[in-house]
């Protein structure tokens, strides 16, 4: 019987055979990394953090929010490539993103085909993913409260957790965790670098998926306050958190680049602003841009070195 992702044949990237396929060394980097949403935006990230496997920089700690969260898998399994081979192969796959996910899992991305099929066609490295020697926290957005909530590896259910920070609103049912209905951590946090000064690393890098002149529209949205009024009727403090979320976000990138300005963080962002939607699915478009992250850190990699050795 034929594999039903095969004979679709959906579209892939062009440069797909040429993305790399090894694996990272077991050296650990002390500080934390943490890496915005963004949905396929995050291709950028993933190109990023291929090219810091290459380079042996395997962080600790790692923080991700939505698209972040996804792309810190194969960074934690040490897998170089990994994740652009199954974004810039499965993309077009109903049954991972559109109808198809729609159907088993309530929303745009196919979360349990991602885990329980994907995964492990692809080989997933879950035993290294799993050690107890790098942390990983997921964010996402606690509806009941309005507020943000942090999931760490080892201490919780990580893939629902996972699943929970990358569920799109509007278009998805939340997820519920212990009986607690969440979505996106990026609903009401876009950047979880506030919460990485806090713990207290001496090194913090951050890696975005908007260029840096990039701010959020501040201005107040009556179509859209009736839009999430309609659709979150029941959770109040979400619908306050989700209407603060742009002045948030540029309140975080200001304080981001003057805490880099003093050398107390190390930021990689787009070059050139990034003309991919959400839900791109442009694979041309799509492998660019993980090229992109890939170059750009790379050419970045000493400054990066430099900032670590301080």
């Amino acid at each position: 019987m034929k594999d039903s992702h095969i004979s679709r044949k959906p579209k892939i990237y062009s440069g797909y055979k040429n993305l790399p396929n090894a694996r990272a060394s077991e050296e650990i980097t002390e500080g934390c990394l943490v890496l915005e949403g963004g949905g396929w935006r995050g291709l950028y990230t993933q190109g990023a953090l291929d090219a810091l496997m290459e380079e042996g920089i395997n962080f600790r700690n790692v923080i991700g929010v939505s698209a972040g969260a996804l792309s810190a898998m194969g960074y934690l399994s040490g897998q170089i490539g990994i994740c652009a081979r199954v974004n810039l192969k499965y993309r077009h796959d109903p049954k991972y993103c559109g109808m198809g996910a729609m159907i088993e899992d309530g929303g745009i991305m196919g979360f349990t085909y991602f885990f329980k099929t994907i995964a492990e066609r692809e080989g997933f490295d879950w035993d290294r993913f799993f050690s107890p020697e790098r942390r990983l926290l997921v964010t996402a957005t606690n509806l009941k409260t309005g507020k943000i909530e942090y999931f760490e590896k080892g201490k919780c259910n990580i893939r629902k957790a996972i699943k929970a920070s990358a569920t799109v609103p509007f278009m998805s049912a939340p997820v519920k965790i212990k009986g607690v209905p969440y979505l996106d951590g990026g609903c009401v946090e876009k950047i979880p670098y506030r919460y990485a000064k806090e713990e207290g690393y001496e090194k913090i890098v951050v890696i975005r998926t908007r260029d840096r002149a990039y701010r959020r529209n501040e201005e107040k949205s009556v179509f859209k306050s009736f839009l999430r009024k309609a659709a979150y009727l029941p959770y109040p403090e979400f619908q306050k958190g989700m209407a603060e979320v742009n002045a948030d976000y540029n309140r975080c990138i200001d304080e981001i680049m003057a805490d880099e300005e003093a050398g107390r963080v190390f930021m990689l962002a787009p070059l050139d602003p990034v003309d991919i939607s959400k839900f791109d699915g442009d694979m041309e478009k799509l492998g660019g841009l993980y090229e992109r992250g890939y170059t750009e850190m790379k050419d970045n990699i000493q400054g990066l070195r430099d900032y670590l050795k301080k």
